[in-house]
């Protein structure tokens, strides 16, 4: 796992403070813009005329060093000459000049500070050190701060804009309930401009830049707690405290608050590009999916599904199960909707009779049974759509229903009978999500709005956007913190060979069989006589952690003869393949059969922490990457759900006259080798079992490595 552009300061210990207090800095009553200009196409003059000129209510204080008036303000040279302590202080200056004027911030008792000047750890060089010096400074004066290399942030309630952003020069996004943390400032300009656009309303936007101090973690724990915020996009590039973030997206799902979330740079190039960007550390994307799934975060793809997810969670309820109900005006939308509802997860369930009877005596001709075609008979009575959508929601225990209504919205004059019905259907049923889908005049969708209907042009994004709502109360209502597991007490015994690391595995619990290391061959021919024919030999080698790869390995070994000639031989072949190698003796084992082999391993990534991997052996690992990701350690239900991740687990419940597996065995060998790993995290860089083997009644270590921390 690669570091892009880390540096000791940004890993020492954040200052912690309440996140209220973080009010001043996103929705101050006084502002100091350092930097101020007059010109308001420099950087430092767009910013104090958004602060200016859009709103804000709270006291101004341009910083210039001319002292002159700054676009018809009084300005004062330094932050030391204020007739008071501004709440916060905007800092636009080269990025050479940052750290006096942060020394005058905190001389003057100035402690909140965004950063918007560039020139830092993104890139490079003295970059990095220039960062570390701006991050010491606040530091030692309990400054918090976002960026360096930050947007800026907005809160539109508040009318502050205390950004640099060329978007407020033609559109100024409106007050609303979705809040936004990222870290690219270009990519949250980018969010609430088309969430402006599409008439979506922002709480507050925050761009934390190179993340030095303030990251999107801390900016999710703040709207966490912030009333004005209902809904949370946030986007990462990078992520240097895996801790922080886990704890800010289980104390959002605590309390239900739902966080869609978007992290760019999956792709080696893409990561390479973030690290370039804003200084981010570079994390495994498969890492990344694993700990916001867990932690109760829907990922997206791209901002349309971003937006189109919170549009409907800010509109109107969550969806209360996964399963839905489609009325269309037309047979061929609705299967559309319905296949893209079950490739979403979602469930299509077919209206029971007595729903159906109910539906076809007011509407005879409807045809399907969900999907449910009205078809063009229902032109003339228009008033019955609410009824019939009633109908199938009782019928069918639904969590959402979508209505396609093709070109009605655009029409006015008729629409009134089926704003009545939707009116109805939110009334009555407060707890489903109702879904317009249709063209429609901005009149309409408005109205709509109003009574918590989300109104949508086309039918898929409508779909994907409602199972992105369900999946988050599904991902949030499972996300619990992780078991507590101490610390070892006891020293790491030398590991090296794979009988030092079973017996490891063995003390923790794992289900290691009888096997015995061997320095002659009469040992060797006892102790297959012990476990009984047939043995594997293994060669043992502390130089030799792969034995297939130089002929290490004897399987089905049967007799003494075998056994003792078996010895000789297999040290011999290695010796030949790698002299250098000290060998230690033979591992002897007994040759096991009957189940399923998988793949357990656990390492130690510097962003989470431990995280373990599972899969099934053969080809699904190595051709078709078939494996799954969990933080450790691992609860008994994070087990079932990681090897749920996994498609080929499906081999665990019996295929084809195969008895089933012991699944609950191997729940247990995975909880034990992550607290195994959790135990010992400073002494552990990574171990893995390769095979554990799987039999309808136990399970088996068959090969480990364990890698000390070094």
């Amino acid at each position: 796992m690669a570091t892009a552009r880390s540096t000791p300061a940004a890993s020492s210990p954040r200052v912690t403070e309440p996140m209220h207090d973080f009010e001043k800095l996103f929705r101050p009553r006084s502002v100091a813009v350092i930097g101020a200009s007059g010109d308001p196409e420099k950087l430092g003059g767009r910013t104090l005329l958004h602060i200016k000129e859009l709103g804000f209510k709270g006291r101004i204080f341009p910083i210039n060093v001319s002292g002159k008036d700054v676009q018809g303000l009084p300005s004062w040279k330094s932050v030391a000459e204020l007739p008071e302590v501004p709440d916060s202080a905007i800092i636009v200056l080269p990025a050479s000049a940052v750290p006096a004027a942060l020394e005058d911030c905190a001389a003057r008792g100035v402690r909140h500070v965004q950063i918007l000047s560039s020139g830092f750890a993104e890139e490079g060089g003295e970059g990095i050190a220039l960062q570390d010096r701006v991050t010491a400074i606040a530091r030692a004066h309990r400054i918090r701060f976002t960026g360096p290399n930050a947007l800026g942030s907005i809160s539109p309630a508040d009318g502050f804009y205390g950004t640099f952003s060329s978007l407020l020069a033609t559109a100024v996004p409106r007050a609303g309930s979705i809040g936004v943390a990222t870290q690219s400032g270009a990519f949250g300009s980018h969010i609430y401009a088309v969430a402006g656009f599409r008439g979506l309303g922002i709480s507050r936007a925050i761009a934390t830049g190179n993340e030095a101090d303030i990251d999107v973690a801390a900016a999710i724990e703040y709207l966490t707690d912030d009333p004005g915020t209902t809904v949370i996009c946030a986007s990462l590039e990078g992520c240097r405290d895996g801790e922080a973030l886990r704890v800010a997206l289980l104390r959002a799902a605590a309390i239900r608050k739902p966080v869609v979330i978007m992290k760019v740079g999956s792709t080696e190039v893409g990561a390479a590009a973030a690290a370039t960007h804003t200084g981010s550390l570079a994390i495994e994307d498969r890492l990344v999916d694993a700990v916001l799934r867990e932690c109760g975060a829907f990922r997206v793809s791209s901002i349309e599904e971003m937006l189109d997810v919170a549009y409907v969670l800010a509109t109107g309820p969550r969806p209360g199960n996964d399963r839905i109900g489609v009325l269309t005006v037309s047979g061929g939308i609705g299967v559309l909707m319905a296949d893209a509802a079950i490739g979403a997860g979602m469930s299509v369930p077919a209206l029971p009779g007595d729903a159906l009877a109910r539906i076809r005596s007011v509407l005879p001709l409807a045809t399907g049974r969900n999907p449910l075609d009205s078809t063009a008979n229902v032109g003339g009575r228009l008033h019955l759509f609410g009824q019939i959508a009633a109908e199938m929601i009782g019928g069918a225990d639904l969590g959402a229903c979508f209505l396609y209504l093709a070109h009605l919205g655009r029409n006015l004059e008729r629409f009134p009978p089926l704003e009545e019905g939707f009116a109805a259907l939110r009334r009555d049923h407060p707890d489903v999500t109702v879904v317009a889908v249709m063209t429609h005049v901005e009149e309409i969708r408005k109205r709509l709005e109003s009574l918590g209907v989300p109104v949508f042009e086309d039918p898929n994004r409508a779909v994907r956007a409602v199972a992105g709502a369900a999946a988050l109360r599904r991902l949030q209502a499972e996300a619990t913190p992780r078991p507590t597991v101490p610390p070892a007490t006891t020293p790491l015994p030398p590991i090296g060979n794979e009988a030092a690391a079973k017996a490891l595995l063995r003390d923790a619990g794992l289900p290691v069989p009888s096997e015995h290391p061997c320095r002659t061959a009469e040992e060797a021919v006892r102790a297959a006589a012990a476990i009984g024919s047939p043995v594997v030999l293994k060669v043992l080698s502390d130089d030799i952690p792969h034995k297939t790869e130089v002929g290490g390995v004897m399987l089905g070994v049967e007799g003494a003869e075998a056994v003792a000639k078996g010895f000789g031989d297999l040290l011999r072949r290695v010796q030949a393949a790698r002299p250098a190698a000290r060998l230690d003796g033979v591992l002897v084992a007994p040759m096991l059969a009957g189940g399923i082999e998988t793949i357990l391993g656990v390492q130690d990534d510097p962003v989470f922490g431990p995280m373990v991997m599972f899969g099934l052996g053969g080809v699904s690992v190595e051709l078709l990457g078939d494996v799954a990701f969990a933080s450790a350690p691992l609860s008994e239900v994070a087990a079932e759900r990681l090897i749920g991740q996994v498609r080929a687990a499906r081999l665990l419940d019996g295929f084809r006259g195969s008895p089933p597996l012991d699944r609950g065995a191997l729940v247990r060998a995975l909880c034990q080798l992550s607290a195994l790993a959790v135990a010992r995290r400073d002494q552990i860089a990574s171990i893995e079992i390769n095979p554990l083997l799987v039999r309808p009644h136990g399970a088996a270590v068959l090969d480990a490595l364990v890698v000390p921390r070094r």
